[in-house]
């Protein structure tokens, strides 16, 4: 069974991976607790796609989409907190680096969590598609 469409998933988690670990090490951008839990969902991705694009495998799909769909819904809250000053505080940002603090805003809108977001929904709609795929050929 074919899966061409994990191989740009896993280039999309391999991107996000350097590029927070660009922010962080190089740029010294300390991540807030939002942060860290993107970063929790996205690394072990990059591991499990490339595993899984090297195999063509369509079971990764069952380890692979829980955590990319979880990755979108924390970037959307990390965003929705960022973005919407009435969206309200929460209790995992009050400690440490605050989760609104912006240390990019490219054109006026792209900062590091609406990145996030946007690798974590393409990874998603990748694997969606893919998997809607494998299963056609399956059938």
């Amino acid at each position: 069974m074919r899966l061409p469409l994990l191989y740009p998933a896993w280039i999309l988690a391999i991107v996000a991976t350097v590029g927070s670990l660009y922010f962080s090490e190089v740029r010294q951008f300390v991540p807030c607790v939002l942060c860290w839990y993107q970063r929790i969902l996205m690394y072990p991705l990059t591991l499990i796609l490339g595993v899984a694009t090297y195999r063509q495998d369509g079971r990764a799909f069952a380890y692979s989409l829980p955590l990319s769909i979880l990755g979108t819904l924390v970037a959307l809250y990390h965003v929705l907190y960022e973005k919407v000053p009435s969206f309200g505080s929460s209790a995992v940002c009050r400690g440490g680096v605050p989760c609104d603090v912006i240390y990019i805003n490219w054109l006026g809108f792209i900062t590091i969590p609406v990145l996030s977001l946007t690798a974590f929904t393409a990874i998603t709609i990748l694997l969606l598609v893919s998997r809607a795929q494998a299963s056609r050929q399956a059938a």
